[in-house]
């Protein structure tokens, strides 16, 4: 963390989730942190989550596809956490453009103006394990064949090969983490469009009935949002692993309702049924899907390290505690 005291940092994105986490550690470990948010109603922006260090952050709200105002905005940053997108897969499908410009252009710009104003930043972009598709087998590893099955994989999977593309060059020093299912605290739950995870801890909390689709067997990998941000602040302070991609992931497999039955039981409330895929979401289902992080730990020794239960009671012990802010 000793790389990050005193340094400037831009966050898009950083009103999110997973930005705001983020931006809240390095606040604590002695940076300078600008975050850039388009407040998009239909993303995680929220202001509460930036509520520890509200008087700590600059804070910029304005669309990170906006040219002039990144260029702006990068001059003089050490660091660039790329984190601004959609995330919303059935969304991506019912308005392909939007999702093309947060996911496609709003990265790209971000590349374009540290082309112009800032070469010498570390940009960390956040990709996502869903542009390897359905896998080929598992655990998924970086060399499979990339055949995203959505819109939203095809662009996030653009925007991270711009990444890799402006590395080679333009010398501009990139790397990609792609992400697997993220919880904890700060996560959008008001609905399900960004990801089952969030949606299923409130339907526990307020003691409704959870619908998992399929036959709940369905294997995934899960991070907390905790062991994500490390991975993020190593990636960016790590020059042996520049202009590459690297997988994170669980430390094991979890079936959908065994997720479901330990979140259960931590909030003491809820139910939940197995029921039929609808016909929108079974399209782009991708079955039994989690992904080997063993590259990146290699390459920089990091590993998960909150397991599900402790995760899951630190998640809900939060939104009790601040529930009023986001339900």
């Amino acid at each position: 963390m000793d790389e990050y005291r005193g340094q400037k940092v831009l966050i898009t994105g950083g009103l999110g989730f997973i930005g705001s986490n983020l931006a809240i550690r390095l606040v604590q470990t002695g940076a300078s942190v600008t975050i850039l948010d388009s407040f998009d109603p239909t993303c995680g922006a929220n202001y509460f989550n930036i509520e520890p260090i509200r008087n700590d952050v600059e804070m910029v709200e304005g669309d990170s596809c906006d040219l002039a105002l990144v260029r702006g905005l990068v001059r003089g940053k050490g660091y660039i956490f790329n984190l601004a997108g959609h995330v919303s897969h059935i969304e991506s499908m019912e308005d392909p453009f939007a999702d093309l410009q947060m996911n496609v252009v709003a990265p790209l710009t971000v590349l374009e103006a540290s082309k112009h104003e800032n070469r010498e930043a570390r940009i960390v972009y956040s990709g996502t394990r869903q542009a390897y598709g359905r896998p080929e087998s598992l655990p998924l590893l970086e060399t499979q064949v990339l055949k995203p099955i959505d819109v939203n994989g095809v662009n996030k999977l653009a925007g991270e090969w711009y990444h890799m593309v402006y590395y080679r060059a333009h010398g501009i020093r990139t790397i990609s983490l792609r992400l697997v299912n993220t919880y904890g605290p700060r996560q959008l739950v008001k609905h399900a469009k960004q990801g089952f995870v969030g949606w299923f801890i409130k339907q526990a909390m307020v003691g409704a009935e959870i619908q998992v689709f399929g036959d709940g067997q369905q294997l995934r990998g899960f991070n907390y949002v905790d062991d994500v941000v490390d991975a993020l602040l190593i990636a960016g302070a790590n020059d042996s692993i520049l202009g590459d991609y690297f997988n994170l992931g669980g430390a094991d497999p979890i079936p959908l309702e065994t997720f479901v039955k330990v979140l259960l039981s931590i909030t003491g409330r809820g139910s939940y049924r197995i029921v039929p895929f609808p016909a929108e979401r079974r399209a782009i289902d991708i079955g039994s899907v989690y992904t080997s992080f063993a590259k990146f730990n290699s390459a920089t020794g990091w590993m998960p390290r909150v397991s599900l239960e402790e995760g899951l009671a630190r998640t809900v012990d939060y939104y009790q505690r601040y529930q009023a802010h986001y339900w």
